[in-house]
């Protein structure tokens, strides 16, 4: 019988905790058990305002799953995945265990190593396009994880969608609770979690076509205004359920890594997400079905670093 040795499985945690998470939360913790990992929400970080449903949680347990199954597969043995197992409680997002072994491919390889690059970028990008081949792949990496991804082409579909991702941001800067919650995870200092001020983006201005977070009052250099005509891509799933936006967290992940392995660098734009008639709207300009589950911006911009994260020691049980 194939098993995975605790080696295995610390690496495969290791990982999970690189994902992606809203404002940095970190909503997760995983279990060894029977020979694999649980992957459990959290739900004493989930967001009481800005995701009282637990939609960002999902999201961001998607992605650790996904991160942990690429460290399974690069050892040797990928994992055979069960989405919120049957007879365990809403807080199990998925259980790993052990599946037939091969060698990774790769494909594999290269996402799996882009993990620890992978980061999100809130400064200008440079104007240079993304290839097509790219954007090819950046849609074929979504539709493997079960989910869509429309790249909008052409100031007419930017404008439309800056249209509605600045009014969910005004809807949401003129909650005072939303704001306090946000600016409870912005950190001067280096943190475990949340946002440092250095990773955020320069102060906003008028001429700026898209949001963004205010997370500092920091001005932009002279010259660095944000690109005229960036690629915004939006993702989204078959349906709206917890399972959908757990796979939709997984395709977020393979996008996000997809990106950073092709020398591209991304941002994450969840205000016409969180406003459920902005989240309508979108749906409804892209003629698609099912729901939109987050938008990005992509592009070639300057390297950063990752933000931080707590300790496997304190995510993890045995």
């Amino acid at each position: 019988m194939t098993t995975y040795n605790k080696t295995d499985l610390r690496r495969a945690v290791e990982a999970a905790i690189r994902a992606p998470s809203m404002h940095n939360s970190q909503p997760w913790r995983f279990r060894l058990r029977d020979g694999g990992i649980e992957v459990l929400a959290d739900n004493s970080r989930q967001l009481s305002v800005a995701d009282s449903g637990g939609w960002a949680v999902r999201i961001a347990c998607g992605a650790a799953t996904f991160n942990a199954r690429l460290a399974l597969a690069v050892s040797g043995t990928p994992a055979q995945v069960l989405l919120r197992p049957p007879g365990t409680g809403p807080e199990v997002i998925a259980r790993m265990t052990p599946g037939a072994p091969r060698p990774p491919t790769y494909r594999e390889q290269d996402l799996f190593t882009a993990i620890p690059r992978r980061h999100s970028n809130r400064q200008p990008f440079w104007p240079n396009p993304v290839p097509s081949e790219v954007r090819a792949g950046l849609i074929e990496a979504a539709k493997a994880e079960g989910c869509w991804l429309n790249l909008l082409v052409g100031m007419t579909a930017l404008t439309g969608f800056a249209e509605i991702a600045n009014s969910a941001d005004r809807v949401l800067r003129r909650d005072p609770r939303y704001q306090a919650e946000l600016f409870g995870w912005v950190h001067a200092e280096v943190a475990p979690d949340g946002i440092a001020v250095s990773a955020g983006g320069p102060r906003p201005e008028p001429q700026d076509l898209l949001p963004q977070r205010a997370f500092s009052d920091r001005p932009r250099a002279p010259g660095r205004d944000f690109e005229p005509e960036p690629l915004v891509a939006v993702l989204g799933s078959v349906a709206d359920r917890p399972i959908d936006q757990i796979m939709a967290g997984q395709a977020l992940q393979r996008v996000l890594l997809t990106v950073t392995s092709a020398g591209l660098t991304s941002s994450m734009m969840s205000q016409p997400i969180e406003v459920p008639a902005a989240r309508d709207h979108l749906r409804r300009s892209l003629s698609r079905s099912g729901a939109p589950q987050m938008t990005l911006r992509i592009g070639y911009g300057q390297p950063g670093r990752p933000t931080e994260r707590r300790h496997l020691d304190d995510v993890l049980t045995d």
